[in-house]
């Protein structure tokens, strides 16, 4: 009986990994290794398919693909296995540690608290870091201060040791070139941390950041793209900003920009949304990596063209 073998579309589809993960990885890693039909288009056994979810799960739960590349079966398995609660609910399953440091900003102990963030940073890597302690905790925060579990100067205080901890990590990252990303925020969103999130993890993967801060006008949004020249604009929204907001100010920003700007956003405030058109939402930091490495292998395409 003939093995089940897929084309690219269908694996694409199933997966939720692009045409350009697949095709990038492929020259990178050797792997998926997709057999050819008559007309040279790629088919994937089953068997691939199959690694090809593990590896899509666990670049959710912020593993790195080059790490997961060189693993067996069995451990990628175990590695799903070992956080799949967390990671489908959204709860860091580190919970325990972290609140450990967040008494550390309750007990007004900033020394203590930049000592912490510096040790979680030299033993996780600036990855880890940012996926598995900056964002459960930014959420944490969050919901402490709605909960009434920590003052609003204490948390001004979380944001800024966060802040000036990323920006002295993201300035250890060598220079990227491509895509060059634009960073910023609309008005009435002065959230700004999970741009510097956003930021380390497309450093991580070669690409030049702007970072304009936070509540910039449309308008100037624009003119900012035009003069720095830039292939994307990269929006944050968090959960306190209006949702019902939020597509038809992308949408009007979209009709603002030039075609040739890609606008991406991200962050809890566009977790429940449909993308408007042109406009591409990512829900997690692996989808911000992996929008990079698309942009970069369809750029590579069109310089071959």
């Amino acid at each position: 009986m003939p093995k089940p073998l897929f084309n690219i579309a269908t694996v694409e589809r199933d997966v939720g990994l692009s045409k350009d993960v697949l095709r990038v990885w492929e020259r990178r890693y050797g792997f998926p290794s997709p057999e050819r039909d008559a007309h040279d288009e790629r088919l994937y056994p089953l068997d691939q398919v199959e690694r090809l979810r593990l590896l899509k799960r666990l670049m959710d739960q912020g593993h790195r693909p080059g790490r997961l590349m060189a693993l067996p079966e069995a451990e990628l398995a175990a590695l799903v296995k070992a956080r799949p609660t967390a990671a489908e609910k959204g709860i860091p399953d580190n919970t325990e540690a972290l609140e450990d440091v967040i008494a550390l900003i309750k007990n007004h102990d900033a020394t203590g608290f930049d000592q912490a963030l510096q040790q979680r940073l030299a033993k996780e890597g600036l990855q880890r870091f940012v996926q598995d302690t900056m964002a459960p905790l930014t959420s944490m925060i969050g919901q402490a201060w709605e909960a009434g579990r920590i003052e609003v100067y204490e948390e001004h205080l979380f944001t800024e040791l966060s802040n000036r901890m990323l920006r002295k990590a993201i300035s250890g990252v060598p220079g990227g070139q491509a895509p060059r990303v634009m960073l910023t925020t609309l008005p009435d969103e002065p959230h700004g941390l999970g741009l510097l999130m956003v930021e380390s993890a497309l450093s991580l993967e070669g690409a030049h950041c702007i970072p304009l801060g936070t509540q910039m006008p449309l308008m100037s949004i624009v003119e900012a793209a035009r003069a720095h020249r830039a292939n994307v604009v990269a929006l944050s929204f968090s959960a306190a900003f209006p949702a019902r907001q939020i597509p038809p100010l992308l949408q009007q920003l979209r009709e603002l920009l030039p075609e040739r700007v890609a606008l991406w956003a991200g962050g809890s405030g566009v977790s429940r949304l449909a993308p408007p058109s042109g406009v591409q939402l990512m829900a997690s930091l692996a989808e911000v990596q992996s929008a990079a490495v698309e942009w970069q292998a369809a750029a590579k395409r069109e310089a071959r063209a």
